[in-house]
């Protein structure tokens, strides 16, 4: 063929959906040093954010998600997803990708429709056991899904090329450090580090249930804290730090996610796939609060995977501050204090993690791509 090859992303509005991708497309770059990359995404900040310091074009799609208990909204979606599909048609037939890949959420749907129906080969990454509502939609036009975990194939059906990969990380999670990751927040290396992610918009009901035991968590000695506040939450959790004496560092957002988790000795966060991808990936032992809201509670089935397994312990979290502070306080509190469970949790952590999920799923494309990327495969 003529031209650099061109792989499609289509999906954003999460880190969560827009790191994965990420990481794909930097092993597909050490394999295919000419390969192009352009993300379908939505017109969020975050993908803004994210993807400015890439060298993937980014395409915002005018969609909306899907409101189903919303009907007055289903118009506005209708007309935004048309649209979407039109942009997405035009696109392909001006580019002519050799590969999209969907990469969940309601940004990834109008690209690889468009693209099932231009004859463009498609795959999916599922990073979560309860596929979405998007890749549920999806599956049946994707030639290929990349599941994380094992559990996930159940609710794919009879679909013939379900591969159980992992989640991509990201590359600097292959050589993070812990005392690089001190050094980039500015933490004490004679102290342990409980980091607390809310991922990359941050999560208040977390944010509030960690305040509410500050007291508690700094009594204990030898500990600091690393707080990834999201944007929103930063200025109230910066007052409250302020008010008190607490080791450590509080910051809105953070690019190198890698250096946090290297950092840290604990981990607390929601359970979305790509953030369970990043602990397990760095063999970290974590607290983990699902995020309450989805219909289909899939974070909580993410952390039953690393629960199950020793790896994690849940806390619900049930919206009420004081009782999540209560239900915090004595989980953490207790790994804190016990070196040798968190040793053990790590070593089942690490056994989760998938560091080579980026480069088996990169190999897959370049199969997929009926032989469009192999020819020009690197073969240094």
């Amino acid at each position: 063929m003529s031209g650099a090859p061109l792989v499609v992303f289509a999906g954003g509005g999460t880190g969560g959906h827009l790191f994965p991708p990420l990481a794909v497309a930097s092993a597909l770059r050490l394999r295919v040093p000419d390969v192009r990359f352009a993300f379908l995404g939505t017109d969020r900040a975050i993908d803004r954010r994210i993807l400015d310091g890439s060298d993937c074009q980014l395409i915002p799609q005018p969609v909306q998600p899907l409101r189903a208990r919303s009907p007055w909204t289903y118009p506005g979606f209708l007309a935004a997803w048309i649209a979407a599909r039109r942009r997405c048609r035009s696109y392909f037939a001006a580019t002519q990708p050799v590969v999209v890949v969907g990469t969940g959420g309601f940004a990834s749907g109008p690209g690889v429709v468009e693209a099932r129906r231009a004859g463009i080969p498609t795959a999916l990454i599922n990073p979560d056991v309860i596929p979405g509502r998007a890749n549920r939609y999806l599956a049946s036009r994707a030639d290929m899904i990349f599941a994380q975990w094992d559990e996930a194939a159940a609710y794919f059906g009879n679909h013939p090329a379900v591969k159980i990969t992992g989640c991509p990380v990201r590359p600097e999670f292959q050589g993070a450090s812990r005392q690089a990751g001190l050094s980039r927040f500015g933490l004490d290396d004679r102290r342990k580090t409980l980091l607390v992610t809310g991922a990359s918009q941050g999560a208040r009901s977390l944010n509030n249930a960690v305040l509410a035991i500050l007291d508690d968590l700094t009594s204990i000695d030898g500990w600091q804290l690393l707080l990834i506040t999201g944007a929103t939450d930063q200025d109230r959790v910066s007052r409250a730090w302020a008010s008190r004496v607490v080791v450590g560092a509080v910051v809105p957002f953070t690019e190198h996610m890698a250096d946090a988790l290297a950092a840290a000795d604990l981990v607390v966060a929601r359970a979305g796939g790509s953030t369970l991808a990043e602990i397990t990936a760095l063999g970290r032992p974590s607290v983990l609060m699902p995020y309450p809201h989805h219909r289909d509670r899939h974070q909580e089935a993410n952390a039953r995977v690393l629960e199950t397994r020793g790896a994690a312990k849940t806390v619900e979290d049930k919206t009420d501050s004081r009782e999540n502070a209560a239900s915090l306080r004595r989980v953490l509190v207790h790994l804190m204090t016990d070196d040798a469970l968190r040793t053990r949790m790590a070593e089942e952590a690490r056994r989760l993690g998938r560091k080579d999920a980026a480069g088996v799923i990169a190999s897959e494309i370049i199969d997929l791509s009926r032989g469009a990327l192999r020819a020009r495969t690197s073969r240094v």
